[in-house]
């Protein structure tokens, strides 16, 4: 499991850096073809915000998976350790509900892109392409926050070492 999960973290990484190396080279490109060349070419914009669109998504889950997210921890803070695991389960529980909502739905949302065909205007690519962004972003998210899941149950209802009881 911690192969597969290692894997993913991979995945989404490569995606990443791939997704942002194009968005670099292709908003030069625009910037350079716009002041010097005088060429409007219309897809290089479009390539950008799909680019974008994947970045944000995996990003989000990076996020979610490292604890680097924005949250406001108040209410968690003024528990005691045990009432802290509780909440963090729950809200876990929570993410994973929704991503795996989305991932479901995303999943129609392609399936009728693919049926209907339908294409981008600029780069003239399937629409199931910048839309299957949803289907890997919230399906890695399901999966990395429901290990994660699974790994905070199990340390809550584990019984301490002799260790942890000594600190």
């Amino acid at each position: 499991m911690k192969k597969s999960f290692f894997f993913l973290q991979r995945l989404e990484n490569i995606i990443i850096i791939v997704t942002f190396s194009v968005m670099v080279i292709a908003s030069f490109s625009q910037v350079v073809n716009r002041n010097i060349f005088k060429l409007g070419i219309g897809w290089f914009e479009e390539l950008v915000v799909y680019c974008m669109i994947w970045m944000t998504l995996l990003g989000a889950e990076m996020g979610l998976r490292d604890g680097t997210q924005v949250s406001i921890t108040a209410v968690r803070d003024s528990l005691p350790e045990r009432g802290k695991s509780f909440m963090h389960i729950v809200v876990t529980l929570i993410v994973v509900l929704f991503s795996a909502a989305i991932t479901r739905n995303a999943i129609d949302m392609v399936l009728r892109q693919i049926k209907t065909g339908q294409t981008s205007a600029g780069l003239n690519v399937p629409m199931a392409v910048p839309y299957s962004a949803l289907v890997l972003g919230f399906g890695i998210m399901t999966l990395v926050q429901s290990f994660s899941l699974i790994l905070m149950i199990v340390r809550l209802f584990k019984a301490p070492s002799n260790k942890e009881r000594e600190i």
